[in-house]
């Protein structure tokens, strides 16, 4: 585990390199709650773009994993967590990568493609849609649920779900609280479509969280659509089928 300053906060990240000769850099993005052992290194997705001769850059959002929490949600708005994204790439001066998210980690990554479009070789957005447009995109009642005294104490299935994997990362319930309250500023159809850069959309065809990736897809021009068969939001991240597309896309990619 190795750490970086972005801005005034610290963040902890780590490095993957190719026994081979590598032929690019990807940096990845995890989703609430999680982090990038539990979304990346445990799914066998670092294992898999190393063998195709990737360098993988992962790291863990402000307020998750090892990296630097907080209470206030002003210190989780969408710009600033894009911001960390670049500011990564810059500590390690990486000029361009290639930059896969997975749910809020989508958001973040297609945030830092349209303030950076110079720095994002490629795109990748997996487990969101179309509801990456979407105001209410993490609701409040899962920031709810992380205030809540117990999970034994909640009754509704989403925010069971969302408390639950919580624990079963061992975040800083308070932290994501904060993170949820905080995420809320929105993307709109005409930054979508000014990302120009090769761009896929995967989604499980179980997901309820995501919305329609080829509705997604048709706003953001060339953009493909990889549907990861049979699985929901949770279960299509380390997906046979999604790293395969992923793959794909990559090889074929300029």
């Amino acid at each position: 585990m190795q750490y970086f300053e972005s801005g005034d906060i610290r963040l902890a990240f780590a490095e993957f390199y190719p026994d081979i000769p590598s032929v690019g850099t990807i940096v990845l993005v995890h989703g609430l709650a999680s982090n990038h052992i539990v979304n990346w290194v445990a799914t066998l997705w670092t294992k898999t773009l190393t063998h195709a001769g990737f360098r993988v850059v992962v790291f863990d959002n402000r307020g998750h994993g090892s990296s630097e929490k907080f209470y206030d949600p002003g210190r989780y708005d969408t710009l600033a967590m894009a911001a960390d994204i670049g500011r990564l790439m810059d500590h390690l001066d990486i000029e361009r990568a290639d930059v896969m998210g997975y749910s809020m980690g989508a958001r973040i990554s297609a945030r830092f493609a349209i303030d950076s479009p110079e720095r994002v070789r490629s795109l990748m957005l997996g487990g969101l849609g179309i509801n990456l447009l979407k105001e209410n995109l993490i609701p409040l009642s899962i920031a709810e649920a992380m205030e809540a005294e117990s999970l034994a104490g909640l009754t509704d299935p989403v925010q069971r779900m969302f408390r639950a994997f919580a624990e079963q990362t061992k975040s800083d319930l308070k932290a994501l609280a904060a993170c949820i309250r905080g995420f809320r500023r929105t993307l709109s159809v005409s930054e979508i479509g000014s990302i120009l850069c090769p761009t896929l959309v995967s989604v499980g065809t179980a997901d309820t969280v995501a919305g329609s990736p080829y509705e997604l897809a048709t706003l953001i021009p060339g953009a493909r659509v990889v549907d990861i068969p049979g699985k929901d939001h949770n279960m299509a991240v380390g997906d046979r089928t999604h790293k395969q597309g992923v793959l794909e896309f990559l090889a074929q990619r300029p």
